[in-house]
């Protein structure tokens, strides 16, 4: 025994033996420890919110919360001005449930709607103009814009109507927006160049025929390289043709929905961009009160890569509301124009836009003699319900109503307040319903013909999913070295 601890390797065996024999009794004689389980993404409200109103000067600006929010919360409204300039007025919002609204001055900037706490969830603003003559003749409504990292809009081009962007910088840091074109002949590279700086506060207005004057059809992209800009784009057709903002259309994806294509006469034409590398075919079915279906000699349209293609609906849907639903093998961008009747036709847009899954807030909304809003909503796979909640200018709200949508149906629904007026509506999925795309249509009857503009359903700002979190060593370890490369290519 004396030789074999004096030998050193002999030594070092018995201290391993040793250690293995510990670690053997700890593994069998150890508790068992359950799996910690991962929990779901959960539900957090929203509590603070910022959207812009691009060019407010002689619109109607409204503004809501929806009731519902608990604790304290401020909203307020005050034009966008650049930092050590003048201070803003501000004005606030009495509370939730209560509609705010306001005549712009002739030359007002843009205004910057913003929430917190309680007056943050589901905060909603929109600016509606109403112009009875000259070239912008007609109602043109947007939703006020939320500062993002990028914007897509799509519609006609330069060749067929002044489309001008809003770049709106209300951050406090500088913002560098990237401005890109997909025509008809494929993406547009401008002499000018197309990015453009924003320095706090700042507000640009780019004139797409200054990037691309011959387009007749085209999709605008706007990508921030740095900071958040709100985007929102203007098009106006000519005198007697309509004028209406394009709504910011759904990301790029295989399959779009675009609700809210409002019924009667007047041409529907389909726009859709493919912004990728690879041609597509996409296929086309319009989804009616009667019917889902493929239109006859319109099932399908080319759409070559980084272009835009257009489309004639109107025979296809026979002035019924309607969405269209389209699938390709690419992601694709897509909108359709809706032209009024008579002697000077308006023109309303829509583009595609997600399920309304935490519901969605309409913030202009009027009745009366001869104005009239209704929702198009439309359920594409299941049978939906949701609830639609009125909340009046003036006077009690009235009971919310339970609206079904049959399974692969569109449903229009009218939307008048006891005694007319300006109102708000929210609109929310019930439990176990499908999902549901929509669109609010505003028209107003004149002796020259029917003004009218339409507003797709966007996802309300009340709620936001956050992940899980777990406990863990990660976040205070450092990350562990990659192994030494072994060689090879």
């Amino acid at each position: 025994m004396r030789a074999l601890i004096e030998n050193r390797f002999g030594f070092l065996a018995l201290v391993l033996i040793a250690l293995g024999a510990l670690f053997g009794v700890a593994f069998v004689t150890r508790q068992g420890v359950a799996p910690v389980p991962v929990p779901p993404p959960g539900r957090v409200a929203v509590e603070s919110v910022s959207t812009v109103c691009p060019d407010p000067a002689g619109a109607r600006v409204s503004a809501i919360t929806p009731p519902g929010g608990k604790g304290d919360g401020v909203a307020t409204v005050a034009e966008v001005t650049e930092p050590g300039g003048k201070a803003p007025s501000v004005a606030r919002l009495e509370g939730p449930g209560v509609l705010w609204q306001r005549e712009a001055p002739a030359k007002s900037g843009p205004l910057e709607v913003s929430g917190s706490g309680a007056m943050a969830a589901g905060l909603e603003a929109a600016q509606t103009t109403r112009r009875l003559k000259g070239t912008a003749r007609g109602l043109a409504g947007v939703r006020c814009a939320e500062p993002g990292a990028g914007a897509w809009f799509v519609g006609p081009g330069p060749a067929a109507a002044d489309v001008v962007l809003y770049l709106v910088n209300a951050d406090a840091a500088d913002a560098i927006a990237e401005v890109l074109v997909y025509a008809g002949e494929g993406p547009v590279v401008s002499d000018r160049g197309n990015s453009l700086v924003l320095k706090p506060g700042e507000h640009r207005t780019v004139h797409l025929r200054d990037l691309a004057p011959s387009p007749l059809v085209m999709a605008i992209e706007v990508r921030t390289i740095s900071g958040r800009v709100a985007a929102s784009a203007r098009a106006v057709l000519g005198k007697g043709k309509g004028a209406d903002w394009l709504p910011a259309a759904a990301a790029p994806a295989r399959t779009v929905v675009v609700p809210g294509i409002p019924g009667g006469g007047g041409r529907r034409e389909l726009y859709v961009t493919a912004p990728g590398e690879t041609d597509t075919v996409v296929h086309v079915k319009a989804l009616t009160a009667d019917a889902f279906f493929a239109m006859k000699n319109r099932e399908s349209l080319d759409v070559p890569a980084g272009s835009t293609a257009s489309l004639d609906l109107s025979t296809g849907i026979g002035g019924q509301p309607a969405a269209m639903v389209l699938t390709a093998d690419v992601p694709i961008v897509a909108g359709v124009m809706a032209t009024g009747t008579g002697s000077k036709p308006d023109v309303a847009f829509t583009a595609g836009a997600p399920a309304i899954a935490f519901g969605s807030v309409v913030a202009d909304n009027r009745g009366g003699k001869d104005v009239s809003s209704r929702l198009i909503l439309s359920a594409p796979g299941a049978r939906a319900e949701v609830r639609v909640q009125v909340l009046p200018k003036r006077g009690a709200a009235p009971p919310p109503v339970d609206v079904e949508i049959p399974a692969a149906r569109t449903k229009e629904i009218k939307l008048a307040p006891p005694g007319g007026g300006d109102f708000s509506v929210v609109v929310t999925p019930q439990p176990k319903s499908g999902p549901v795309y929509g669109g609010r249509v505003l028209d107003e009857r004149t002796p020259d013909g029917l003004l009218l503009t339409a507003q797709p359903l966007a996802l309300a700002r009340t709620w936001v999913i956050a992940p899980p979190v777990q406990e863990s060593s990660d976040v205070v370890l450092p990350d562990r070295p990659a192994p030494p490369s072994t060689g090879g290519d």
